[in-house]
């Protein structure tokens, strides 16, 4: 779980929960990429995939991260498609809250489902984790 350092040296939250510092409700990882829950989602199934290089802006992502991202998120999206009543998985790149390149992956049904400036949801622990428990059995049975 080792970070490649790029243009900063700042350790973000991001950082430190792929270092193990911070907990986090993740959903899947390997040796690029980490997913999880995000603690104030916008609804219910929101996912956030980051690469564990320290890059502030998606497009300081390498190449070759950069397009593994979508084929590692793509059975995430699966699976939120699978658990969640949406009519598809969103996906978004905003970049602004944390100074880390990520994505999320939300379940959408329209466009407004993936307005950030709308309030976020206020979720308890368990709640979080009964949806990563979701998240992770639909993994396992994604084609």
């Amino acid at each position: 779980m080792c970070i490649i350092f790029t243009k900063t040296t700042v350790m973000t939250i991001f950082s430190k929960i792929i270092n193990g510092d911070i907990p986090a409700f993740k959903i899947a990882e390997n040796e690029k990429f980490i997913a999880f829950l995000d603690i104030e989602p916008l609804v219910t199934g929101h996912v956030l995939v980051v690469p564990k290089i320290e890059a502030d802006k998606i497009f300081d992502v390498p190449d070759d991260y950069l397009a593994a991202m979508l084929v590692f998120a793509k059975p995430i999206a699966h699976a939120i498609e699978k658990v969640f009543d949406c009519n598809r998985c969103g996906i978004s790149v905003i970049g602004l809250e944390v100074p880390h390149a990520h994505m999320h992956l939300v379940p959408i049904s329209s466009a407004n489902d993936l307005n950030f400036t709308r309030p976020k949801m206020k979720v308890t622990p368990d709640e979080l984790k009964a949806v990563q428990a979701q998240l992770k059995a639909a993994l396992g049975s994604v084609d």
